[in-house]
């Protein structure tokens, strides 16, 4: 299939009439970073790259207004400048297919309704997308939401379209929260816990007033803490967090540099290698029992947001995974697998009916032709839920 790359909303409008004419599908892809989540598919891509830049950034009014192919990395180097940075806690996919940070576009993290470790504390994209603009798919463009903080005005449809993948509307123009960077970030590693101790140590501290803003189990067993805000009150709450993190060992603080990596690796799924990669979700006091489960067939595991996520890399597409999560009341997200698998086993977790049909439903309000319909998470297909 050809690709189009349109510089306007109005050009994007154009090109999903032209695709819908041609009785062809439509893929939204900014940056490719995601491009190989989901089964193979035969679609027009329509590629946001033109829509980048900058619209409007008060730092003082905490918002940020930016076009859709606006590189993330550019977005974060923006509000770092003014010592700032997006109220959730981003991450580019691409390292997790081998290919260098910096491709993929805010956009693109809002539609996939990306968060890294801090989101069990800050929230996720949808938690601070207060409002957007785009082309739906009757060829429509259409505003929602505002430009300011507290804007509580209609219908809240950021909720809905981030993390949809594309399958409701084309984004063109983002308006994000963003917030002050902490003066001070420091990383506890607590060293030999297994999983189980390492959940406990986690909740504990997540639960606590150390006010942890972070927590995470690194593939090669090392458990992390993240402690941010004024210097003054984050050395008073690591010594908290030794106190009460005593009977389990030590913590070292780490330099700034290991911590980013360590971060990267247990929080984003980077480093994993492996055909297959999964991410789980739990509930974090299930997060021991489904990694015990999963440990024989995994290469590398990792555990983030308390116990809540589980990164896991296999080999082996025969490995009930989806079963493991269904029965802790969890889901799985297949992110990387080889062609075949991509096209016979789901990327999504399969839906129950009744939240599939409403799904369904609220689509077609949107997208009534199906021109965003690619088949890339195979719906519909629960015989190869595992």
């Amino acid at each position: 299939m050809n690709q189009v790359q349109p510089d306007s909303a109005e050009q994007l409008c154009d090109a999903i009439a032209d695709a819908k004419r041609d009785g062809v599908r439509v893929e939204i892809r900014g940056g490719g970073s995601k491009a190989r989540i989901g089964a193979p598919r035969e679609a027009r891509i329509v590629r946001t790259t033109g829509l980048s830049g900058v619209v409007a950034y008060d730092p003082a009014e905490l918002v940020l207004t930016v076009r859709a192919g606006t590189p993330l990395a550019e977005v974060e180097a923006l509000v770092a400048a003014e010592r700032q940075m997006l109220a959730f806690e981003p991450f580019d996919h691409g390292p997790l297919f081998g290919a260098p940070a910096g491709a993929a576009t805010i956009g693109g993290v809002i539609a996939a309704g990306v968060a890294g470790s801090g989101r069990v504390t800050a929230g996720s994209a949808r938690d601070h997308l207060l409002g957007f603009t785009a082309v739906s798919g009757r060829s429509e463009v259409f505003v929602a939401g505002g430009k300011v903080v507290k804007n509580v005005t209609g219908f809240d449809l950021s909720k809905l379209v981030a993390g949809s993948w594309g399958r409701l509307v084309a984004l063109t123009e983002l308006t994000l929260k963003v917030l002050p960077r902490p003066r001070v970030s420091v990383t506890l590693r607590l060293d030999g816990l297994g999983p189980a101790a390492s959940c406990t140590a986690m909740m504990r501290a997540l639960g606590s007033h150390a006010e942890v803003s972070a927590a995470a189990r690194h593939p090669d067993g090392a458990t992390l803490f993240r402690v941010a805000g004024f210097e003054p009150s984050v050395v008073a709450r690591c010594a908290l967090l030794s106190q009460m993190l005593r009977e389990f060992g030590p913590l070292q603080r780490l330099e700034e540099d290991m911590a980013n990596a360590l971060w990267r690796q247990a929080g984003t799924g980077s480093g994993l290698d492996g055909a297959m990669l999964w991410c789980i979700h739990v509930g974090p006091r299930c997060a021991p029992e489904v990694a015990a489960r999963l440990a024989p067939h995994a290469r590398r595991l990792a555990l983030d947001w308390g116990g809540g996520r589980i990164w896991a890399s296999l080999d082996d597409p025969v490995v009930p995974v989806r079963s493991i999560a269904r029965a802790a009341d969890g889901e799985a997200l297949l992110l990387r697998a080889p062609h075949a698998v991509r096209a016979t086993i789901p990327a999504q977790h399969p839906r129950a009916p009744g939240v599939a049909a409403l799904e369904a439903r609220v689509r077609r309000a949107f997208d009534p032709d199906g021109v965003f319909e690619t088949g890339r998470f195979l719906d519909g297909e629960p015989a190869h839920a595992d």
